[in-house]
């Protein structure tokens, strides 16, 4: 059978005046993961989410909270997001920490480790890595802000990791975020994506009809390759 793909809606792109509203939708939608954008206003330009906000969040729906923090010491973030309920954290292999000591807090913590590379590091980056993580996040735009465009040069280093990860049986989901839409969203698919986060491809109108369409042209995708 086709690989299904998993559709993680980014409420950096939801309205924040009914955030809970939108959240309920996405998951009403069919959403698998809420994705959750953590900015420190450091390692990135913008400033948005802390634990207090995923933690009221939390109580209105059981779908994993997927959150990713571009910040500058991942490790001191750990605690607090894992008592918010998120259920994986992914880290910056850019950013400034032991990433063997933040993975393994953050596994400690009971969430699931994930990394994350910016488009200009290489796939070598995080070889290292793969077997303690249980996500890998390749992100083909600059960090930091929502709507850019999509790189379509990073599609090479998604086809290098999902081979890597084949080859060596890992146990690890493979997320693409940032400029997913519906005429992207083929194009990591049929690379090796595993996992599809959009955020103006499914908020703030039309959420199940966007999250429908996004899911059908990756899968569309999927089965093309086969």
């Amino acid at each position: 059978m086709p690989r299904r793909i998993k559709i993680a809606p980014s409420i950096l792109s939801a309205r924040f005046d009914r955030l809970g509203e939108q959240v309920l939708d996405a998951a009403k939608a069919g959403a698998d993961l809420l994705h959750i954008d953590v900015m420190d206003g450091h390692f990135v330009p913008n400033l948005t989410m802390g634990p207090a906000l995923v933690k009221s969040l939390r109580p209105l729906t059981k779908i994993p909270f997927d959150a990713h923090l571009m910040v500058t010491n991942p490790q001191n973030f750990v605690k607090a997001f894992a008592e918010a309920g998120v259920d994986d954290l992914t880290v910056h292999v850019e950013s400034d920490h032991d990433m063997s000591a933040t993975l393994k807090a953050i596994r400690d913590a009971g969430v699931k480790p994930g990394l994350v590379l910016n488009p200009a590091t290489p796939f070598a980056e995080a070889k290292q890595f793969l077997g303690d993580v249980d996500l890998l996040l390749v992100v083909p735009v600059h960090p930091g802000l929502s709507g850019q465009a999509f790189r379509r040069d990073v599609v090479r280093k998604i086809r290098e990791a999902r081979a890597y990860i084949d080859k060596e049986g890992l146990a690890c989901e493979l997320q693409v975020d940032g400029g997913i839409k519906v005429d992207t969203a083929p194009l990591v698919a049929e690379a090796g994506a595993d996992i599809l986060v959009s955020g103006s491809g499914i908020f703030p109108d039309h959420v199940a009809e966007n999250l429908r369409a996004l899911r059908e042209a990756a899968e569309a995708a999927v089965k093309g390759r086969r």
